[in-house]
């Protein structure tokens, strides 16, 4: 009978045991080319991933010289600093106004690569032959990795993935309108990763299957022999259902709609709506035109596209008198699937016809993200304020969300006005004050410059799809609404609890234009990031509970600053007769915080999630610090502390400070000048991955941080004027865990 017993419980249990093994695994992130040629993967969360956007934006809030020539600080005369990072990871994305700063130094562990456009040999004449361009060496840089700006209207763009094991270094030659946003990402865990990083080879081709996938961009890019459904309905009601598909664990691969050609423009803001598993609320619910990538479909110069994306395009197709309309953002869901059309204006002779394709997805739930595409009206900007395109946090009656940003469609004008343009993308992730990804304009974030001198351009993941180049050049009200689109796919940003997507509108907050936008997303209502401890430094009884131990550190000091957000404040002009006519309006008041600062070592104890898979943590500084670096070891926090077994983890590195230096000369060979600036935002949140080895099993760790001296000055002869010393006046602890996700 025991051995009956035994049989049985091995049947039962055994199953059970697997699947929760095979559960709680984390899926291989998909790392360097990877990132492209398993874009089926697009939706899948990634624990221990973090990507960053940095540039040259103006440190001050505002716009100066167009946030062009703000470096972190110079070297020799040709090597001005605009990235440095250390760390295990992959650059993703470069981008410059036209050629300007070329020879580029793209200096990954240590070793310089210079790269150059076409234009750089002769930049007072390049202008003139518009169609030319390239990269030189050629090699690394083929479309439809990178473009220059003859292609794109204003910018030189990069996509080939770049490896650093240990460190990467951007820097210009020459600083005449040096302007520039770049994204990378780093990771917890390169183990997890689908192939190993090696420092970049500039002497290697992109894998040529990449170039063939992107080369397909505009084409029906998704499975073919799969379940599909498909059919024809006529928009004889103000709501139609489209289709409900019923289907366990499966994936939408594609979603296309054929539209008359005749009607396409009538029917542009009919709204789909696309409802997960039942849920009480849609996570997609955008007009036809926006969520498919362009503004309207008018299309004033009878182009075959208007968005030729990689995974969203619009293309007329003439000869069967049709717009299809074409979506191949993989769609995970886990029971049922439903497509409605909305805010029809009823008409029994207008069809249209529509094909939905899904596969099974072997991915379990937990670690698969719903995709979302999120509408926001902005007739009147609020002055000051960014634009908030996406708040996770509530969407759908959710409090917390784990998954990545993934890109935006958006209408920057209804009236032919490009100054918005000037407005920059900021992204907030996982409750940080300080943005992980900072921009420099709003055509910059469309993949244009100079905002693409008024032409449009489509890209497979930027582009500048309608607008006229001179107003005076409309001959239809919609030849004035100009959008813009940016799809993420190796350059995908993950977050772990929320997400907020955030535009200038304008240079300084203060344009007062239409705007429109639809974010794309993908997200599970529950989070991978758990919020386990918090120290903060300055606070006595906080330091003791954590036994934090400094023997160097400063006095406790009370420091009145700001984190680095848009202005400060602005002037309120009211009709003229009234009083006062003028009122200064603060929009970022100054706050207080206290910490310390420390030239030696920083010890403390914090708690985890004991199932934790890694975590992450964020200090808060002074950044009036320049290039603050420590070495950071851990070891086991529920150990005895007098005999602690240390484990160096890596370094922590956050270049530059509120002091920069700023050099925009007026002619492109000028040598460079030496403008120092300070900032008066002294307050910044900076992040540090804890590899899961460290942490695994563990509910405490120890954390030991041992300053690094830098003595990098701020030019040649000219040294930072803040000391440099490791700043901490609070330290926020988060565990990376598996959501806990369940289907209802």
């Amino acid at each position: 009978m025991k051995k009956i017993l035994s049989y049985v419980c091995l049947y039962v249990l055994l199953p059970l045991f697997l699947q929760a093994q095979h559960t709680s695994k984390i899926p291989v992130v998909p790392a360097g080319e990877d990132a492209y040629l398993m874009w089926e993967k697009w939706p899948m969360q990634r624990l221990g991933v973090r990507t960053y956007m940095r540039s040259t934006y103006d440190r001050a809030g505002g716009n100066e010289h167009a946030d062009a020539g703000h470096f972190l600080f110079m070297n020799g005369e040709h090597e001005n600093i605009t990235l440095d990072v250390n760390g295990k990871g992959i650059l993703y994305f470069f981008r410059s106004n036209h050629w300007h700063g070329s020879p580029w130094h793209f200096i990954t562990d240590g070793q310089d690569h210079v790269i150059s456009e076409a234009g750089t040999a002769d930049p007072v004449n390049a202008r003139r032959d518009i169609k030319g361009g390239g990269f030189i060496p050629a090699l690394p840089f083929p479309r439809p990795l990178a473009w220059t700006w003859g292609d794109t209207k204003g910018a030189d763009l990069i996509w080939t993935p770049i490896p650093f094991e240990q460190s990467v270094r951007l820097a210009y030659s020459r600083t005449h309108y040096g302007t520039g946003y770049y994204i990378y990402q780093l990771f917890a865990d390169p183990q997890n990763l689908s192939r190993p990083i090696h420092s970049w080879n500039l002497q290697q081709a992109p894998d040529p299957a990449v170039i063939a996938l992107l080369n397909k961009s505009g084409t029906d890019i998704a499975p073919q022999h799969i379940p599909q459904q498909k059919g024809s309905v006529t928009l004889n009601h103000e709501k139609i259902l489209l289709a409900t598909i019923r289907r366990r664990n499966s994936t939408v691969r594609a979603f296309k709609l054929s539209l008359p050609l005749e009607k396409a423009e009538q029917l542009e803001r009919v709204w789909i709506r696309i409802t997960w598993d039942d849920a009480a609320a849609p996570s997609v619910d955008a007009p036809l035109c926006l969520f498919f990538g362009a503004g309207t479909l008018h299309n004033r110069d009878n182009r075959e596209y208007l968005v030729k994306g990689f995974p969203i395009n619009i293309r007329f197709d003439t000869l069967q008198h049709k717009v299809v309309l074409a979506c191949y953002y993989p769609m995970p869901f886990f029971k049922s699937a439903k497509f409605e059309l909305t805010g029809i204006t009823p008409d029994e002779h207008t069809k249209i016809d529509y094909e939905i394709r899904y596969a099974p997805d072997k991915t379990q739930p937990q670690w698969n993200a719903y995709f979302h595409a999120n509408y926001q009206d902005f007739p009147a900007p609020e002055p000051g304020k960014d634009l908030i395109l996406l708040d996770t946090r509530g969407a759908e009656g959710h409090a917390n969300w784990s998954g990545s940003f993934a890109g935006t469609s958006f209408v920057f004008t209804h009236k032919g006005e490009l100054g918005t343009l000037e407005g920059d993308p900021r992204f907030f992730f996982d409750d940080s004050q300080t943005p992980q990804a900072q921009g420099t304009g709003t055509e910059e974030w469309g993949g244009g410059g100079d905002y693409w001198g008024g032409e449009n351009m489509t890209l497979p993941f930027a582009g500048h799809p309608c607008g006229v180049a001179k107003k005076e050049q409309a001959k239809d009200p919609k030849d004035l609404l100009h959008s813009a689109y940016r799809f993420l796919l190796a350059d995908m940003m993950p977050f772990g609890r929320n997400a907020k997507i955030q535009l200038e509108h304008g240079g300084e907050n203060l344009s007062r234009e239409h705007y429109e936008s639809v974010t794309y997303w993908y997200g599970l209502p529950a989070p991978s990031l758990l919020k386990t401890d918090e120290l903060d430094v300055g606070n006595i009884a906080s330091e003791n509970s954590h036994g934090w131990y400094s023997p160097q550190s400063s006095p406790v000091e009370n420091i009145v600053s700001r984190y680095e957000l848009g202005i400060d404040s602005f002037v309120v002009r009211n009709p003229p007769g009234t009083s006062p006519e003028k009122i200064k309006q603060e929009v970022y008041p100054a706050h207080q915080e206290d910490g310390r600062y420390t030239q030696g070592t920083s010890t403390f104890t914090v708690q985890l999630d004991p199932a934790n898979k890694g975590a992450l943590l964020r200090r808060t500084l002074d950044y009036s610090h320049p290039n603050q670096k420590a070495a950071v070891y851990i070891a086991d926090g529920n150990g005895d502390t007098a005999h602690l077994q240390w484990t160096y983890a890596g370094t922590w590195y956050l270049a530059g400070a509120n002091t920069g230096v700023f050099s925009n000369v007026p002619k492109e060979l000028d040598n460079r000048v030496h403008i120092v600036q300070t900032s008066n935002r002294r307050f910044r949140d900076d992040e540090w991955l804890v590899p899961p080895a460290l942490t695994k099993g563990r509910s405490r760790i120890r954390v030991r941080l041992v300053f690094v001296p830098v003595s990098q000055e701020v030019y040649p002869g000219y040294p930072f004027p803040g000391a440099n010393a490791w700043s901490e006046l609070r330290y926020t602890v988060y565990s990376y865990v598996t959501p806990a996700f369940k289907v209802k």
